[in-house]
């Protein structure tokens, strides 16, 4: 289970250990603080942390250019243990190198907070996340119905490789506790505040995974 971080890091990140967060997601685009400094005190929590500098496009709050979104996200990998990159990114190959050779895990997401597209277009992103070299293929989508939720579920119960499927929003708040069930790997859940639609607190994710015997 995921906690995302953002504001006041280090206070969050303890918290979030405290509630049963078993992985951090620091969201670089939502923090003011040096991420450098704040990922070397972050390690001593004994967490592993995804980074992430998610552009305006995908839901992010990443104000420069995108220049500088990629080099800001490259400089940090030595201190994380995976990367998050979006698959529309266009320089997102310098980024997977970088994880590549630095010996950590690529997370290559795809986010659409308008709809849920139909079933071949979610395995297309999935299948060309993986092609592209993603350790796991991410997709987070808005549903307007209970059948686009499934559709999803679906999507992700027919996927070969490691896949993290989140339906946002009221209608898909469930499929943070669910998915796991059709193979998602990962959920996130919020500490403070949530950085996504639909998000659940840590403590009350991990209460809903633990009835169902699920660990992700």
């Amino acid at each position: 289970m995921v906690a995302s971080i953002s504001k006041n890091p280090i206070n969050t990140s303890i918290r979030a250990k405290e509630l049963g967060a078993n992985i951090l997601e620091l969201r670089i685009d939502l923090i003011s603080e040096d991420p450098h400094r704040i990922l070397r005190e972050l390690k001593e929590l004994g967490l592993p942390i995804i980074i992430t500098n998610r552009m305006k496009k995908e839901g992010g709050a990443w104000s420069g250019s995108e220049e500088e979104r990629i080099h800001e996200l490259m400089s940090l990998i030595p201190y994380a243990d995976a990367v998050d990159i979006e698959l529309c990114a266009e320089k997102k190959d310098l980024v997977i190198n970088e994880a590549r050779r630095a010996g950590k895990k690529v997370i290559i997401s795809t986010h659409d907070f308008q709809n849920t597209p139909d079933s071949e277009t979610m395995t297309g992103f999935i299948r060309e996340s993986f092609e592209k070299g993603a350790d796991i293929a991410k997709l987070a989508v808005m549903p307007h119905s209970l059948d686009d939720v499934l559709r999803l579920l679906d999507v992700t119960l027919h996927s070969s490789g490691q896949v993290c499927a989140i339906a946002m929003g009221e209608i898909g708040k469930h499929s943070r506790v669910m998915a796991p069930l059709y193979g998602s790997v990962m959920t996130y859940g919020y500490v403070d505040i949530p950085v996504a639609p639909g998000q659940l607190r840590v403590d009350e994710l991990r209460k809903m995974l633990e009835i169902l015997s699920i660990h992700p």
